[in-house]
């Protein structure tokens, strides 16, 4: 009884954090439901009673981060203006996504169509890249960024930058408030075109 009153009390949400740690820390295939249930100090099927099992957790996590990616398409800022100034504020957004939403994104970042939940990630993925890539081509179709640079190659290397955040930061670290503006900066300086 006493066991029961020391241990934590999970929501879908907190086992979810647990979860997406572990992922990340074993990788989705090295993680078995007795990983998940040891690592939240709780039982397999109290984890049950809020999922039916690791592939749910997997598509509610990396659901999490591409909710947030897409939500960046629809602000306002992303959906009027000049294409390159929409292009800018989803470059930044996605940048600060990353940052906030980092466990969720980084597990993203690693599914490989393993699974139907890693294809259904991917193609979410590919979508929003696509969304991305025309809005790069749109501001090159209006002269807003430099001519000699193929719009395909400025997609890709924007999100290579972005995505490669994720490798290297760490939350609480003093560069947090200045990682979104320094890739924008980085990417804008060098992909407008000169007035």
């Amino acid at each position: 009884m006493a066991e029961n009153s020391t241990r934590t009390a999970y929501t879908a949400d907190t086992l979810l954090a647990v979860t997406v740690r572990v992922f990340n820390e074993r990788g989705y295939d090295g993680t078995s439901m007795e990983d998940l249930s040891r690592a939240a100090g709780i039982s397999k099927s109290s984890i049950y009673h809020h999922v039916r099992g690791k592939e749910e957790l997997l598509r509610l996590a990396v659901g999490r981060a591409l909710d947030a990616l897409f939500a960046i398409l629809e602000e306002p800022a992303a959906v009027t203006g000049r294409p390159v100034d929409r292009l800018e504020h989803v470059v930044r957004r996605t940048a600060e996504v990353l940052i906030d939403e980092l466990p969720y994104v980084t597990l993203l970042l690693r599914v490989r169509g393993n699974t139907a939940t890693e294809e259904w990630a991917l193609e979410r993925r590919r979508d929003f890249d696509h969304r991305v890539a025309e809005l790069v081509k749109a501001a090159a179709a209006e002269g807003e960024l430099r001519p000699d640079v193929e719009p395909r190659l400025a997609t890709r290397l924007l999100f290579g930058m972005i995505n490669s955040i994720a490798e290297w930061y760490r939350p609480g670290s003093r560069t947090a408030d200045g990682v979104a503006e320094a890739v924008v900066h980085l990417a804008f300086d060098g992909l407008r075109a000169e007035p």
